[in-house]
């Protein structure tokens, strides 16, 4: 049995399944709707966002988890003197990483590996689970940390498009009036992950279905020459069908070993709203 624990947030998106046959553990991030507060993927489902973000007219916040929360999150692993490795979203967009940094200098334990992965979501997990398959079959945490960091990390390619503006102007990230003329005209952004931050790569026009596919078929090429082992469908309440689409559509491009399908959590449901939905894969 590996010596190595994995550990991530609650931001990489990946389902129960997964989490339970790599032995991943998770930190939850904090979703604060009004006065109350709660664990992302504990305690609060995308449905209970969308239903309070609708009748108050506003988003929830996000935060990064709570030092003492960590503390004792990580304690058992630090007394079992395990490696620790913790992949956590980006440090341009949280102080998720440096929350788990403080919960091991309070421990003063120096077998605790952090990995900013300039990610979010299942531009995350697929470094997760790679780190995971990596520690099964042997290797040490500093190899690990270097593959992840030096080899991989640029070559995770994340990108979603959004259905509405309406959640991003409510949490600040685009104007009420960019918002409005967004809506009208049916303008949905493809929002890409580079470098650790977001930022708009081209914007669709038409309803989502079209959308969607349109988006796909503009990776086509890149996804052609992707990593073969797994690519992601990430969505936030999009239709099943829509979903079954472009499953199929990356069936039939007979790239991947692994196409995985999950729901975004808490934190991207927040900031993006309904039927976001994205395609995340490596570069080869």
């Amino acid at each position: 049995m590996s010596n190595i624990k994995i550990i991530a947030d609650s931001t990489c998106d990946l389902s129960k399944e997964l989490l339970e046959q790599y032995d991943i553990s998770i930190i939850p991030l904090c979703i604060n709707m009004g006065d109350k507060s709660y664990k992302d993927g504990m305690d609060i489902t995308s449905e209970d966002i969308y239903a309070w973000s609708e009748k108050t007219n506003s988003t929830p916040k996000t935060a990064a988890p709570i030092l003492n929360d960590v503390i004792e999150f990580i304690k058992p692993y630090v007394e079992d003197n395990k490696d620790i490795i913790f992949l956590g979203i980006s440090e341009d967009m949280s102080s998720t990483c440096n929350v788990v940094r403080l919960a091991g200098e309070f421990y003063e334990y120096n077998k605790i590996h952090i990995i900013n992965s300039k990610n979010l979501s299942t531009g995350i997990g697929l470094q997760v689970l790679k780190a995971a398959t990596m520690a099964e079959k042997g290797h040490t945490a500093e190899e690990i940390v270097h593959y992840i960091v030096d080899d991989m990390q640029d070559k995770v390619k994340a990108s979603f498009v959004v259905d509405t503006l309406v959640y991003l102007a409510r949490g600040g990230r685009c104007s009420s009036v960019t918002a409005l003329i967004g809506n009208t005209l049916k303008l949905k952004p493809m929002i890409i992950v580079s470098n650790g931050k977001m930022s708009v790569e081209k914007k669709y026009r038409g309803n989502i279905r079209t959308v969607l596919l349109k988006y796909a078929n503009d990776l086509k090429e890149n996804l052609l020459n992707a990593d073969p082992d797994r690519v992601f469908i990430t969505h936030s309440g999009c239709d099943d069908e829509i979903v079954e689409e472009l499953y199929n559509f990356l069936k039939d491009l007979n790239v991947f070993k692994e196409i995985t399908v999950t729901s975004a959590g808490g934190v991207i449901t927040s900031h993006c709203g309904p039927k976001t939905l994205g395609i995340l894969y490596v570069a080869r």
